[in-house]
């Protein structure tokens, strides 16, 4: 009896030192606390995107922390677009704190890392190195129904779930373009903030894959949702 009280008391303040403990995590370091799109990132912040892939209302509430203009989206119900790629906790962006070529379906994760990254490692990057904003995106889409690479069979790509968007060139706000074709190995300001982007990438997105992973993409970044770190 008595050792099962003095278990009871051991417990009980294991349970008080965690309260107290608990109550000084900063909330972008508790991987209890919701995500917001100003919260500092750290290696906590990927967990909580992944962890919302199957959250649709927690997703939506983090994306809902962007300012007013920093995102414009509209939720979209699950359906199955094309024959064999149901979508599932999806948006459509229509634009954010830049403006797109076009609007695009996203996975509610992939549409949230995209205005962490933007905000956090994409603006702050063009403002360092090129000492210009990022005005407008080029990209070549999000959804597509596909095997990887276009095969005819193999596993589906990201693209299939619209957890991936390729992204192409970065339109300055002084009128500048900025261009993986054509800028990736460039010596200057361009090459250096593409560099840049990528790494920074990398903190928040499972895989970002462009000119130094292979030949097919060779003209965009791969900014994708699945794995943990691939980044090349």
């Amino acid at each position: 009896m008595r050792f099962l009280l003095v278990i009871v008391v051991l417990a009980a303040g294991a349970a008080l030192a965690w309260w107290q403990f608990e109550d000084r995590i900063p909330r972008h370091w508790h991987p209890g606390e919701p995500l917001a799109v100003d919260d500092p990132l750290t290696p906590i912040t990927k967990w909580k995107l992944r962890r919302l892939a199957d959250d649709r209302d927690g997703c939506l509430a983090a994306l809902a922390t962007a300012p007013e203009d920093g995102l414009h989206f509209t939720p979209l119900d699950d359906h199955e677009p094309a024959p064999g790629c149901p979508l599932e906790n999806v948006v459509r962006v229509h634009g954010s704190g830049v403006d797109f070529n076009a609007s695009f379906v996203a996975s509610c994760p992939l549409a949230l890392a995209w205005v962490l990254f933007e905000r956090q490692r994409l603006q702050p990057a063009a403002e360092a190195v090129m000492g210009s904003r990022v005005d407008s995106i080029e990209h070549y889409g999000s959804f597509a129904c596909r095997h990887v690479y276009g095969r005819e069979s193999g596993r589906l790509s990201e693209h299939a779930t619209a957890e991936a968007l390729d992204v192409a060139a970065f339109h300055m706000a002084d009128g500048r373009r900025v261009r993986l074709l054509d800028h990736w190995n460039d010596e200057g300001e361009r090459g250096e903030f593409l560099h840049e982007i990528r790494d920074g990438a990398c903190d928040l997105f499972g895989n970002v894959l462009g000119p130094d992973y292979n030949a097919a993409h060779a003209d965009h970044f791969h900014f994708g949702m699945r794995g943990f770190r691939l980044c090349r």
